[in-house]
């Protein structure tokens, strides 16, 4: 039996007492959709933010205009500073911003919006925790619907490599 990664996540969030925040853009909702398919979410899942257009990545989660203009909404610098401001913006409703994990989704979904720098099916993925920040790009190659199911994937990939001890601590 295959078992979703949304609930192969969901023990390890409890058992190691963390909180997930999302800040996402070209996934619309779908990591937060998926999260909340596991009955139990909400003792781990705070919440999430849509912040599709630039404007929202700004005013709510703090993106700075200058990192926009030089980077674009898909890259590693904006996708850190989601991460980074999704996870402050849930420390200030209480929770202690070291409990909080994170992740952050920045792409072009397709089939229009690509570029040769920034083709159809780029996204970018970052992740905001206590112990470090992490910024990861993949590139797929599929309809507007695969690519959104993939960057959601490859998502929630990270987060379980994470709490797994895959991905390491800054040092």
């Amino acid at each position: 039996m295959i078992t979703s990664l949304e609930r192969k996540v969901a023990p390890l969030m409890r058992r190691r007492d963390l909180k997930l925040v999302l800040a996402e853009s070209c996934t619309g909702g779908l990591i937060s959709h998926r999260i909340t398919n596991i009955p139990g979410s909400s003792e781990y899942f705070l919440g999430g933010i849509i912040s599709y257009a630039d404007s929202a990545k700004q005013a709510i989660l703090g993106v700075k205009e200058e990192t926009l203009s030089q980077y674009g909404a898909v890259s590693r610098e904006t996708v850190l500073e989601m991460a980074r401001g999704v996870r402050k913006l849930f420390s200030l409703q209480g929770y202690p911003q070291e409990e909080i994990i994170a992740i952050s989704i920045s792409g072009v979904a397709g089939p229009g919006g690509g570029s040769e720098e920034k083709p159809v099916g780029q996204v970018w993925i970052g992740m905001c925790a206590a112990d470090g920040e992490w910024a990861w790009k993949f590139n797929n190659n599929g309809t507007r619907l695969e690519n959104k199911q993939n960057f959601s994937e490859q998502a929630l990939q990270l987060l379980w490599g994470y709490l797994n001890g895959y991905i390491l601590p800054e040092s």
